[in-house]
């Protein structure tokens, strides 16, 4: 009977050589199944089949091979019991000290056929490892590769005291909570509850740990989703600069969704995670300095994102004297974008560049979006509605003009991503004014006026919800506003329509409201 057994079944076997053989010459005898079994045997190592140890073969196409009472006896034993260790000697097994397990690859089968996800998943494995995690005083469980190097440190060392066996028993178990996770929602499909389930279970996964949150005193770190949809922030490949921050990656995922809405070559500047600068153009370029002259006050220390790759051209305008971006997002940058960037003296050597490759739609990015409250979150669909013509409905006597609904449709586009109580004021593909997160509308409507000034004049005016008064109308029109776009649906309506037909502005209705809070 070996002194010392570690039972080893792997499906991503990086890093295990080193490892293996470390621990083969401390005098591990390895106890292995199918192809982890080969390999240690490849590689010289004595090895002994799960088979042979349990007097069992493998059943069922190999669906069986671990579940066996010699398996889970010589793991769960509390060695401190006379009377676990006298049943070990009595069916002659020898506990086994070490469990190396990880699970079988779910989530790259994701888009396999059913038949082969099914197969994909681990019974054994998680069963292994949570018998191990459970009798971590006696039994160390490893799940990790990046954590072999440590391990075999520890047990050279002396061994691994029970803190050691404890930590890596809580990675073991969030191991197992992570891979059940990622299967939970994939019956989801299944259930009648659909996206909102009575059990709500997630999984995210550590991207960075960050310098710090929100502000210098709270810490804060960076998860990503394991299926995030392409073309997110989660997906986004740094190029160059330092270490995003919270407060980058809040201000860039919305600088992000905001340009995905436009097909024409589009620029959002974004600061606190409200756009300061939007705008179209014939090119990126055109767009940016569109968007950055509506307000390049604000636009300083800002974020920008563009919908399409950044050329040298749109590279020299985003980097000219007299302007500072922490991060610009982009489908891709040309290699001599990347130049231009990287020889800008001051903010170019920090400026954080990420890649996210081309955007898709609005509509494409479906799912969900949590908002955390103490000891609970809310969960909800993610807007994506878009600019439904069928829906609409002209309530005044005057209609919009040609130009006036193509800008129509444009500041609906923007009204979405600005915090309520939100006004957008646009002309020409570009917004001038933005008022956003104030506690009544006509207060969000005099900043925005204000912010827009002039341009204001022949421009369109879109509200995330419904004007309760027809106040907001009256200083539209005072400062030149020729068309509104709201959802409508106050009991003030008649009122507000009657003070948009007084003044001359068209008024169009979505039923559609985008607060965002």
């Amino acid at each position: 009977m070996p002194s010392r057994v570690a039972l080893v079944s792997v499906s991503d076997k990086s890093g295990l050589e080193p490892f293996a053989r470390g621990l083969s010459a401390m005098g591990f005898q390895f106890l292995s199944t199918g192809g982890t079994a080969r390999i240690l045997r490849a590689w010289g190592l004595p090895v002994q089949e799960v088979g042979d140890w349990t007097g069992f073969p493998e059943i069922l196409d190999g669906r069986v091979k671990t579940l066996h009472p010699h398996i889970h006896a010589a793991i769960l034993a509390n060695l401190s019991l006379p009377d676990h260790q006298q049943t070990l000697q009595r069916l002659n097994l020898a506990p086994i000290e070490l469990v190396v397990v990880n699970l079988y690859p779910f989530e790259a089968a994701l888009r396999a056929s059913e038949s082969e996800q099914i197969e994909q998943i681990d019974i054994g494995g998680p069963t292994l490892i949570r018998a191990a995690a459970k009798n971590f005083e006696h039994v160390t469980v490893v799940v990790r590769p990046t954590d072999y190097e440590w391990t075999l440190a520890r047990l050279r060392s002396g061994g691994l005291t029970r803190a050691d066996r404890a930590r890596l028993a809580s990675r073991a178990f969030a191991h197992v909570a992570d891979y059940d996770a990622l299967i939970a929602h994939w019956f989801r499909r299944y259930d009648p509850e659909g996206d909102l389930p009575e059990t709500l279970t997630l999984t995210f996964r550590l991207a960075q740990r960050l310098r710090y949150g929100e502000n210098p005193h709270q810490r804060a770190a960076f998860y990503r989703e394991p299926c995030a949809p392409p073309s997110s922030l989660a997906t986004a490949e740094p190029l160059w600069g330092k270490e995003l921050s919270y407060n980058n990656l809040l201000d860039a995922d919305a600088a992000l969704e905001l340009v995905r809405e436009f097909e024409p070559p589009a620029c959002a500047i974004i600061k606190h995670t409200n756009p300061c600068g939007v705008a179209i153009g014939a090119s990126l370029t055109e767009a940016f300095l569109r968007a950055l002259e509506a307000d390049p006050v604000s636009a300083f220390g800002g974020i920008v994102a563009c919908n399409r790759p950044i050329n040298r051209e749109a590279a020299e305008a985003i980097v000219a004297p007299g302007t500072f971006f922490e991060v610009v997002l982009a489908p891709d940058f040309d290699p001599d974008a990347l130049t231009v960037f990287q020889q800008r003296k001051g903010w170019g050597q920090n400026v954080r560049l990420l890649r996210t490759g081309a955007l898709a739609p609005p509509a494409q990015m479906h799912g969900y979006a949590l908002r955390s409250l103490t000891g609970s979150i809310l969960y909800t669909e993610r807007d994506t509605l878009d600019w439904d013509p069928d829906a609409l409905q002209v309530v005044t006597e005057r209609t919009p003009s040609e130009r006036e609904w193509v800008d129509l449709r444009f500041a609906w586009q923007v009204v979405k991503h600005v915090k309520s109580n939100a006004i957008v004021v646009a002309k020409g593909g570009v917004v001038y004014g933005v008022g956003a997160g104030q506690m009544n509308r006509v207060g969000s409507v005099r900043l925005a006026l204000q912010q827009a000034g002039d341009h204001a004049r022949g421009a369109v005016l879109a509200s995330d919800a419904f004007f309760p008064f027809p106040d907001s109308v009256d200083l539209a029109a005072q400062a030149g506003i020729r068309a509104i776009v709201q959802p409508g649906g106050s009991k003030k309506d008649p009122e507000v329509i009657a003070a948009a037909n007084e003044t001359g502005i068209a008024m169009v209705f979505t039923s559609i409201r985008h607060f965002r809070h």
